[in-house]
């Protein structure tokens, strides 16, 4: 949510990044609507101060001037009944327009309808070259007993899977390794500081409350993409969501700025609007895993931008030690969330498609999120400010297909990358067992 301050003084801007958001946002009604709003605001005030007014002059007027007075404060009474119940309508719409202005994006976002307009600024590692024909994850694991996909859909339907034998053990080591990689990470505040920060590893829900989706603009922009329970909860489709729920109405120490939090939770993804999109393997699915890299940091353009190249590094180098061959991409103005002011998606090569595929995304909001989830410090001159907000995929379940697809042998075993080899007992090889 952006301040109504900022938006009425910059109505051309916030317009501007709605356009180029392709988002169909009209800024002059919410301007009507809050122009109303503050007359109505204003009038109610000044009813109630004469209300209180009338109030203390009636214990001490003669008798006919108390029964002038009583005569007003009924119909003071009835004005300001009717003008609450117009208020209350007023601020409803007025709510409901604020929460679907978009923010505005960084001037460095490239213009764009949508993710094929997308702009390449970084490649890394070696396209592997096959003396055989390569085979995709879906033979390669089915054939190593890895993976169940007819049972998976016996079991949970459409784009049901099970993770068997070796690929589960793999995961794990997955998991173990993004963990230790963080463990080591610290950043020291300044230079000189002794204080530094850690990386918090966090489990956090899953089943969350409207409020955490509305505040970290996932709805109402991407409701359709959720899963909603009879009582009323949602399935979260990241840990994101309810990392930045954790400090929720809090009022945060200054010293305590950057929070980095790492955090592990399953993801339900309802893949509205996908169908007919890879409907076979494990590429694209209702349920899995991730661990999501969240930073909460001054409320400072140079800060929100040098943690967004943080968390971006921190996940290409989690690539890089796996060997698996990468791009990345700066997100069109088309391809951008509500929220985001700049985006980055990292993919990964897979050879059965002979293309990059996404394995995560690296955004920041300035105070988007924090503003509608009042996530607030006091700032050096005593004044409370929104903190600012970012995040990052550490890990996806998409790595493990990269992995089974990028290191496959001519014999249809699986090499273990070596940076998980110590994660697998010393395993350094997947094959078929009897």
């Amino acid at each position: 949510m952006l301040d109504i301050k900022f938006i009425r003084e910059n109505k051309d801007i916030v317009a501007l990044g709605a356009k180029k958001k392709h988002i169909d946002f009209d800024v002059e009604a919410l301007i009507a609507v809050d122009d109303k709003r503050r007359e109505l605001m204003a009038s109610v005030e000044t009813a109630r101060a004469r209300q209180n007014e009338v109030s203390k002059e009636i214990p001490t007027a003669d008798e006919s001037r108390r029964g002038i007075l009583l005569e007003e404060m009924k119909l003071l009474k009835e004005t300001l009944q009717k003008q609450e119940e117009t208020l209350k309508d007023v601020m409803k719409e007025w709510q409901t327009l604020m929460i679907a202005v978009p923010n505005v994006p960084d001037m460095s976002v490239p213009d764009g309808v949508d993710d094929s307009e997308n702009m390449e600024i970084k490649t890394w590692g070696t396209i592997p070259k096959f003396d055989f024909t390569p085979k995709d994850h879906i033979e390669l694991m089915t054939n190593l007993g890895m993976l169940d996909l007819e049972r998976g859909t016996k079991v949970a339907g459409f784009r049901g899977y099970f993770l068997k034998g070796d690929a589960v053990r793999l995961e794990f080591a997955l998991w173990q390794f993004v963990q230790d990689f963080f463990h080591k990470k610290s950043a020291t505040v300044s230079e000189g500081s002794e204080r530094t920060v850690q990386w918090n590893p966090m489990i956090v829900p899953s089943l969350l409350k409207r409020e955490l989706l509305l505040g970290t603009g996932y709805i109402p922009q991407g409701e359709d993409d959720l899963y909603k329970t009879q009582d009323g909860e949602y399935l979260s489709g990241t840990a994101e969501v309810a990392t930045m729920g954790y400090y929720m109405d809090e009022i945060l120490d200054k010293k305590d700025l950057p929070l980095k939090m790492l955090s592990f939770s399953s993801a339900f993804r309802r893949e509205a609007g996908s169908h007919g999109k890879d409907t076979r393997g494990i590429l694209r699915v209702h349920e899995f895993y991730k661990l999501e890299q969240v930073v909460l940091c001054e409320a400072s353009h140079t800060e929100s931008v040098t943690y967004h190249e943080e968390v971006q590094r921190n996940t290409e180098e989690i690539t890089e030690a796996l060997g698996l061959p990468y791009h990345v991409v700066v997100n069109c103005g088309g391809d951008l969330g509500l929220g985001q002011v700049k985006k980055y998606d990292i993919e990964v090569w897979l050879p059965s498609e002979n293309a990059y595929r996404e394995t995560g995304s690296a955004s920041y909001f300035h105070d988007f999120q924090t503003r509608r989830l009042n996530i607030r410090y006091r700032d050096d001159d005593g004044k409370l400010k929104f903190v600012h907000s970012l995040n990052n995929t550490a890990l996806s379940g998409r790595p493990l297909i990269m992995i089974m697809e990028n290191y496959q042998q001519s014999d249809g075993s699986i090499k273990i990358p070596d940076a998980l080899v110590p994660y697998m007992g010393g395993q350094t090889k997947i094959e078929k067992r009897n």
